[in-house]
């Protein structure tokens, strides 16, 4: 969805949760629900009766509200099929007076205004107060391929929405990255065979990824890929030669069979495509 429409979803279900908090569960350890299902677990927050009140309070809470951190998918790049929905873990951290929680949203663009991104799923969402100032909100969110480009594979924005009681929103467009990469598929095949010691053989395969628009996966061209070969016995691979991938993704390449042993093929990645190796 555009991200407008993202974090209007986010800073609307937070602030549904500000309204949901009766004042007489403000005490530690009391929790309570919204009807968008979000759960909020909250310190004391000391005597309700004394807290401040009206606009100037509450532009005084919010502007001491701070959003500290926000991990998305583990810090962990976030790999996506051709056709497939993926799920991943978030955790946010605030600090301020009377936080309700924080929740992230992930986005791609030039602009926060015209990007494209993803929020969090309200299934699963919960809010935790460590101490009297501090809340760590932890949840999902689920990116969809069928709605996205190619090009959109890249180091996407975390931005994230803090609503405290009073319900005023606080935004920062990116706390942190994440890389949002597509999948990749590697094969290896060696010919002939059974492989006779001195002999000549051909190792196939092919490098394939992800097309998010065309929900396949297409031959990734002129990619360089590890051919290799560990010795039967040994513990790692060696590099034999390295061989680029033709305007289809395939991989071709001779050798000669020297000893026993395993032959695989290795690619290191990109930006946009995660590493992948396959074996014979």
């Amino acid at each position: 969805m555009r991200i407008r429409a993202t974090v209007a979803a986010v800073s609307g279900a937070l602030a549904l949760s500000a309204l949901a908090v009766p004042t007489a569960q403000a005490d530690d350890s009391r929790s309570w629900s919204a009807d968008h299902g979000f759960t909020v677990l909250q310190p004391a927050q000391g005597d309700q009766a004394k807290r401040a009140s009206g606009a100037t309070a509450k532009a005084a809470k919010a502007a001491k509200v701070k959003i500290t951190s926000a991990v998305v998918n583990g810090g962990k790049p976030i790999v996506l099929a051709a056709n497939a929905k993926k799920t991943v873990s978030f955790s946010t951290t605030a600090t301020g007076s009377g936080l309700v929680g924080s929740a992230p949203f992930i986005w791609v663009g030039k602009s926060v205004n015209s990007g494209f991104g993803f929020g969090p799923n309200e299934k699963g969402f919960t809010c935790k107060g460590v101490n009297a100032t501090t809340t760590t909100c932890k949840g999902t969110i689920t990116l969809n391929p069928a709605k996205l480009k190619n090009a959109q594979a890249a180091n996407w924005h975390v931005g994230v929405v803090a609503v405290p009681e009073s319900g005023e929103e606080i935004q920062k467009d990116s706390v942190s990255r994440v890389k949002v990469q597509r999948l990749s598929k590697l094969t290896a095949n060696a010919s002939p065979e059974p492989v006779k010691k001195g002999k000549t053989i051909t190792v196939t395969g092919k490098l394939t990824r992800a097309n998010w628009e065309t929900k396949k996966y297409a031959g990734y061209a002129a990619q360089p890929v590890k051919l290799q070969f560990k010795k039967k016995g040994a513990k790692s691979y060696t590099t034999v030669k390295t061989v680029k991938t033709s305007s289809t993704g395939v991989l071709k390449a001779t050798v000669k069979a020297s000893v026993d042993g395993h032959w695989r093929y290795s690619f290191a990645g990109t930006a946009s495509t995660p590493a992948v190796r396959a074996r014979r």
